[in-house]
């Protein structure tokens, strides 16, 4: 629940005027007052509040950082040359990832804008058990892949490629699986990042990449077992995934064994201006 101090609101009508769902209303005595009727607990009343008088006890208050500008604003530039420089890392050391480290990338996670505030997403790390979850990907997608090649229509011709590629990533782990670990290329860890709202899970997986590099760690997104594992609620359900959420993206990530020199170009932005 959400609610106001009256002997330290003022009146001001700022969380009146910010809240989201008009739920909150002023008293006759030009206190604020807060339904809890139709909040979706997104918090804005507590950020805006200029003295102070607006808490819950649904989330940790211990959450909350008051504002300053030294720590919590980043120079335009600064932000779009990290995000240039952001490269998809596939070469890692032989180097676990501190506990730390993960935790503060779900933070970045965690706190990312959710749609409705529903804050539904879930994180699964995959490091003890990362082998045998590396060995079933492998083994759905060399499946799919036969599956793909034997039964070619026109209709599933754009898939081949894939269909080849996981074919000869298969054969190859199964003659070494580390020089040949083509999937997650010997990375330490893996995060599941499940929804069943799928902008959710991308925002937040977004985010998550960003932390990772600003850690300097190195990672990226493995598409591939979204294919493989999608559509396979047992095997989901056999490494950690909650009942009922989808698997929407992977992040695996370690400590970097390459270094990059500089930023790469990119295709113009298509644009429509109306």
């Amino acid at each position: 629940m959400f609610k106001v101090n009256e002997e330290r609101c003022i009146g001001c009508y700022q969380c009146v005027n910010d809240c989201p769902v008009r739920d909150i209303l002023m008293k006759d005595n030009k206190k604020a007052y807060i339904r809890n009727e139709t909040c979706i607990k997104c918090g804005h009343c507590i950020a805006i509040c200029p003295v102070e008088a607006v808490s819950t006890d649904t989330y940790d208050m211990e959450d909350v950082k008051p504002y300053e500008k030294e720590s919590f604003n980043i120079e335009p530039e600064v932000l779009m040359n990290f995000i240039k420089f952001r490269r998809s890392v596939r070469r890692y050391k032989e180097k676990p990832v501190e506990k730390e480290l993960i935790e503060k990338v779900i933070e970045a996670g965690r706190f990312t804008q959710t749609s409705t505030n529903s804050q539904d997403v879930s994180y699964v790390v995959l490091q003890k058990e990362l082998p045998a979850f590396k060995d079933t990907v492998m083994e759905v997608l060399y499946q799919k892949s036969q599956a793909i090649l034997k039964n070619m229509t026109d209709e599933t011709m754009h898939l081949k490629r894939y269909a080849l590629l996981w074919e000869l990533m298969y054969k190859g782990y199964q003659i070494d699986k580390v020089k040949n670990d083509g999937l997650f290329y010997n990375a330490p860890v893996a995060v599941l990042i499940c929804s069943n709202a799928a902008v959710n899970a991308s925002l937040a997986a977004s985010n998550m990449s960003l932390m990772v590099h600003a850690l300097g760690l190195g990672g990226y997104m493995n598409g591939f077992v979204i294919h493989a594992l999608s559509d396979q609620p047992e095997l989901l359900a056999k490494f950690g995934v909650p009942e009922g959420k989808q698997l929407n993206c992977c992040l695996v990530f370690g400590h970097p064994s390459v270094t990059y020199k500089r930023t790469v170009p990119r295709k113009e932005a298509s644009i429509e201006w109306r």
